[in-house]
């Protein structure tokens, strides 16, 4: 597809994090921008901002003429989470607009540039901004177009300095088959567990479609992996780099430890030792992350030692990311996008590393029903980690109720004496007492507009 011929681009669903990227990219590209989104947001309004005209109302009115007018050159982008009922995509549909899932566009966007995408269960996000960050720090420019917004750049997408960048990392997401319109030259897998089995059944046909992926790297491409995900290195590509914990890995952990409040470690990279790197974002999970952004460096460049301890200790993390939003001698706000089990523990055990003698509370709104549903199990082991455990009714996003899976379910099954399950405009009453401790707020639905409201409260009781 030839992305030239289109002068205008709409969005329904722009307000989402990474058709927001999207839309900056095309901005950026000298594109005419315009789109719908359910809610008003300060993505949204951060949009609105640029002068890009963005509608709450899912009416043809809405649509600037310009828009409505000119099918042969407007190109007509979408995310699943917009219903098939929709009054703005069912216009466009039914006058002949060229219409295409976001998934399908980024394929487009990358078909020409040399691109990196990184796919995994967990970490895409935040392993995509550190190897975009490791690059920017060894001189590499590069553009990326991504799910979180980065503290380091605050944006979720990463301009690049030169007109004639060619580097372009981007997320591979694994739901709904979307990482299959990408043909990288680099391929990161960071994880490869039960998920978005809405989509595919089962583990195993999750982990088939990981494995087309990687069959999807162009010729002489390289697959970075870790290796805790069993996948089989593709035929035509010049290198797989393993890392891991394992000293058989490529890259692999020698050390870690928390010094000083960091997550400092020693790593091997080949024959190579590099010691005391000093993470400027807490977790062992994230140590994980950079050792793959060090794998996607190492492909590239003559890695250098100086340069892996910069990148590490001035990288800032992404927004809703292990993000403290308040910290104190008595409280610490901590609000993390956790909503898998492996990283609600990822989210809990750091708050435990780093606060070994506080009480640690957690709000989690579970994300989906069908989720829910399927991994019930390894969410109440995770959340029985935690000293209180306080439950929000699930986010339904795009699903209808599953007869059977509610929060309360989940309740029941948590072996913790701690818990409860309490709605949100109860919370502020809750909170009201809440005078020491860590509180952490996880989950990827909307429980991100109670962060304010949550940090004016434990100010107040500070």
């Amino acid at each position: 597809m030839n992305l030239e011929k289109f002068e205008r681009i709409y969005f329904a669903g722009i307000g989402g994090i990474g058709m927001s990227a999207m839309a900056l990219f095309f901005l950026d590209n000298g594109k005419k921008i315009a789109g719908y989104d359910k809610t008003p947001s300060d993505i949204t309004q951060n949009l609105e901002k640029l002068n890009v005209p963005v509608s709450y109302k899912d009416e043809i009115s809405t649509i600037p003429e310009a828009f409505r007018q000119n099918p042969e050159n407007t190109l007509v982008v979408y995310t699943p989470a917009i219903p098939s009922d929709s009054i703005i995509l069912n216009y466009f549909k039914d006058h002949d607009f060229k219409v295409a899932k976001r998934a399908e566009v980024l394929g487009w966007i990358t078909k020409d540039r040399f691109t990196i995408a990184v796919a995994g269960t967990h970490g895409k996000t935040t392993t995509s901004w550190m190897i975009a960050h490791c690059l920017r720090t060894a001189g590499i420019d590069c553009a990326a177009l991504l799910g979180g917004i980065s503290v380091n750049y605050k944006s979720n997408y990463l301009k690049p300095e030169r007109e004639d960048c060619r580097i372009m990392i981007v997320e591979a997401d694994e739901y709904d088959r979307s990482f299959l319109q990408l043909n990288p030259d680099i391929a990161v897998v960071t994880s490869a567990e039960p998920d978005h089995l809405d989509i595919y059944g089962n583990e195993n046909e999750l982990l088939n479609n990981f494995i087309q992926f990687t069959h999807k790297i162009k010729q002489n491409g390289t697959l970075v992996k870790s290796n805790m995900v069993s996948l089989p290195k593709p035929e035509g590509i010049s290198a797989m780099i393993t890392y891991g914990n394992d000293n058989k890995c490529d890259i692999s952990i020698e050390k870690s430890r928390i010094s000083d409040a960091c997550f400092t470690f020693d790593c091997r990279i080949k024959e190579r030792v590099l010691t005391n790197i000093c993470m400027g974002v807490p977790g062992y999970h994230n140590i994980f992350n950079f050792m793959a952004a060090m794998g996607v460096l190492s492909s590239l460049t003559e890695i250098e030692e100086k340069t892996i301890k910069k990148a590490a200790e001035s990288f800032c993390g992404v927004k809703r990311r292990f993000e403290f939003i308040l910290k104190s001698k008595e409280i610490v706000f901590i609000d993390d996008y956790a909503h898998h089990p492996t990283e609600l523990t990822a989210a809990i055990e750091t708050a435990r590393a780093l606060y070994p003698d506080k009480k640690i509370t957690g709000i989690f709104q579970p994300h989906l029903y069908s989720r829910t549903r399927d991994l019930a199990t390894g969410f109440a082991q995770s959340l029985a980690w935690l000293d209180e455990v306080i439950l929000l009714d699930i986010y339904p996003a795009r699903e209808s109720p599953i007869e059977g899976i509610s929060s309360y379910m989940l309740l029941e099954m948590i072996d913790n004496p701690n818990k409860m399950l309490v709605s949100k405009e109860y919370l502020p009453e809750l909170l009201a007492d809440f005078s020491s401790g860590v509180l952490l707020t996880l989950g990827a639905g909307d429980i991100d507009r109670l962060v304010e409201p949550i940090k004016n409260i434990l100010q107040k009781n500070g």
